[in-house]
């Protein structure tokens, strides 16, 4: 079977607390995980500020998850954002070799950036 890379981003609206937005996250993890899909990362990018209004809310909760599975998949899983009220917006984009080059290299250089922080923080 072959896998391809996938990357969705999902915005939940704000008036969710911190427990019901982990929850939701987790809920569409496990629908991947559920439907053969190896998450690669999950990106917490938090409260933003819309540019422009949504179901009367200006601002909502943005995650990105990263991952691997068959094209069947997708589907499935835009059902599932669609169905849920708490998801004001979606989109599952099929990545390329050059995307996914990127996403590893931005995450190398997260990672070797907190290492940094952490070793100047140790230090003082």
């Amino acid at each position: 079977m072959h896998l391809n890379n996938y990357e969705t981003v999902f915005i939940l609206t704000p008036v969710l607390s911190d427990e019901q937005i982990k929850d939701t996250v987790e809920k569409f993890q496990k629908i991947l995980a559920d439907n053969g899909a190896e998450i690669v990362h999950v990106d917490h990018w938090g409260m933003k500020k819309l540019a422009y209004p949504i179901k009367k809310k200006t601002s909502g909760v943005y995650t990105v998850v990263e991952f691997k599975a068959p094209s069947t998949i997708v589907k499935a899983l835009e059902t599932e954002y669609r169905r849920d009220e708490r998801v004001m917006r979606h989109i599952c984009i099929a990545l390329d070799k050059h995307a996914v080059a990127y996403n590893e290299k931005k995450r190398r250089k997260l990672s070797d950036k907190k290492v940094d922080e952490a070793a100047t923080t140790e230090e003082k």
